[in-house]
């Protein structure tokens, strides 16, 4: 007897330790497929408060991008899940201007209560100063509606409209966690790995769904898995408030073209102003130990209209000085059953033409309407060659507004170069003409263009005669002729390369945009 209990004893010791070793191998091994960024679904025990399933979508991040999205497919009747890091009120100092193409899309998309009861200010257009001169740029509205204009506001406030929007529909629903990893199987991604707190304990959860959504913004740590990114820092925004300012134009962003750098003005509230520099270079004056302060005091402040000095001057005085790191990321997706980007972690251009959020509510659009026709979102690598029509689809607004940042900012970044110089005057020139030929460029900055890829080859050509014409006149002569093909190298090495990273791993090689017919489900 005692040996029969002797060796019961001796067995379940085995198995004990058996069982203990195989726990740890598990946790050692899932820590290094989560660290990876991508996991296969069976590689994650359930959890003990087990996984959830029953979702039509996950969308990662509820920002502007996430927001919009989770709203517009709950409304059409999809049960939406959105994990969020964090769903207090933002406090950013970009994301702060839409333009009235990303309003008219707001519309679209039933989300224009959203820029109500924030102390939203109606934009019309801009105002470019340079030299002491200013050049007055009205959006063209005349077609459309009164209340239809552009749109500056804090950007929590309106982020949290949206959300607030999103948490009110049956369907969606909204919790805060971050997205560690994508949950993949055979090649086809299933759904995330998240983390979440609950009565003050982490917890590792799982959440499935046919297709996922990544919209987690410019600093996504999932977009390595779906797209090729080539992130390119070109510079910094240093920002304030201004309070109590009067703009020289009321309801218009303005723009100040500085020997050093670009000046950027613009209400947020009916009582402040947004005032951002665009300081070149991956390094910046320390904001800590007040050299900041005392560049924007002997450098920029000098160069502003008089009616923005004084407040300028306050503002520093007060502190509170912030910095923005401005990248640019062409959209380059490599499609992934299952799994799909949007917004800022796929695309991102200078924000200096504050176009982005007008980017990405067009492309929610866009995206809402190929989904529409699709009841059943299960057959993932049907979807998946389905949904490259999308990367087609957005590239006319995308291309043509993520080209107009990227040169707009290599041409006005204050370089001291001659023929830089010699091209500002061109444009600003140009522009000054008045009639179709400041209206059509304004339409192609603000996304209102029917036709913006025809708009942008026409005002390249024109601004080309145009230059040949200023630069040469009224006699030609050899420096003049010298100075004229300069400038014309100089502008073709900023457009050609920036076309270069736009479309170079651009996977599909037409420019017909025609909706391929849904997949039989």
């Amino acid at each position: 007897m005692d040996s029969h209990y002797l060796f019961g004893v001796l067995v379940v010791s085995l198995l004990a330790a058996t069982i203990l070793f195989r726990s740890k191998v598990k946790k050692r091994i899932k820590a290094s497929e989560v660290a990876s960024g991508l996991v296969t679904s069976a590689a994650l025990a359930t959890p003990a408060d087990g996984s959830s399933e029953g979702a039509d979508v996950i969308i990662v991040g509820a920002g502007v991008a996430g927001s919009a999205l989770a709203y517009t497919l709950a409304k059409d009747g999809r049960n939406v899940h959105v994990i969020e890091r964090d769903l207090t009120e933002p406090d950013r100092i970009v994301g702060e201007l839409l333009h009235p193409a990303g309003y008219l899309k707001l519309v679209e998309l039933g989300l224009q209560d959203c820029v109500e009861d924030i102390d939203a200010q109606r934009v019309l257009g801009y105002a470019f100063f340079r030299d002491g001169k200013a050049t007055k740029l009205p959006y063209p509205l005349q077609m459309f509606p009164s209340d239809v204009a552009g749109r500056s506001f804090h950007n929590g406030r309106f982020i949290q409209q949206m959300r607030e929007k999103v948490s009110s529909l049956p369907n969606a629903r909204l919790e805060q966690g971050t997205v560690t990893t994508l949950l993949e199987e055979n090649g086809t991604v299933k759904g995330v790995i998240y983390k979440t707190k609950t009565n003050g304990e982490e917890l590792l959860k799982k959440a499935y769904a046919p297709l996922t959504i990544v919209c987690d913004g410019c600093f996504s740590n999932l977009r390595r898995t779906l797209c090729y990114p080539e992130i390119d820092v070109q510079s910094y925004f240093v920002g304030m408030v201004l309070e109590n300012c009067k703009l020289p134009f009321p309801n218009h962003g303005h723009v100040i073209f500085a020997d050093s750098s670009l000046i950027l003005f613009y209400p947020i509230s009916s009582t402040e102003v947004r005032c951002m520099v665009d300081v070149p270079g991956q390094n910046i004056p320390s904001i800590v130990n007040g050299e900041m302060a005392n560049y924007l005091k002997t450098v920029i402040a000098p160069q502003l209209p008089p009616e923005l000095h004084e407040p300028f001057v306050r503002a520093i005085k007060k502190g509170n000085i912030r910095s923005h790191l401005n990248r640019s990321m062409p959209a380059a997706p490599h499609p992934t059953p299952g799994a799909l980007l949007l917004g800022d972690a796929l695309n991102i251009r200078h924000p200096l033409t504050g176009a982005g959020m007008t980017v990405a509510l067009s492309d929610i659009v866009i995206l809402r309407n190929l989904l529409r026709p699709l009841h059943d979102l299960h057959d993932a690598s049907s979807i998946c060659k389905y949904l490259e029509s999308f990367y087609t689809l957005r590239m006319p607004v995308a291309f043509t507004i993520n080209m107009i940042a990227g040169a707009m900012h290599k041409v006005f970044s204050g370089s001291p170069d001659k023929v830089r110089k010699e091209m500002r005057r061109v444009i600003l020139g140009y522009l000054n003409l008045g009639g179709v030929f400041s209206a059509g460029p304004i339409s192609l900055l603000s996304g209102l263009s029917s036709q913006p890829l025809i708009g942008l080859v026409v005002h390249l050509f024109a601004g080309t005669i145009y230059a040949v014409f200023s630069l040469i006149a009224p006699f030609p002569s050899p420096n003049r002729i010298w100075i004229l093909a300069r400038v014309i190298f100089d502008a073709c090495s900023i457009i050609f390369p920036t076309m270069k990273a736009e479309l170079g791993k651009f996977p599909y090689q037409h420019w017909l945009l025609l909706i391929t017919e849904p997949p039989a489900m």
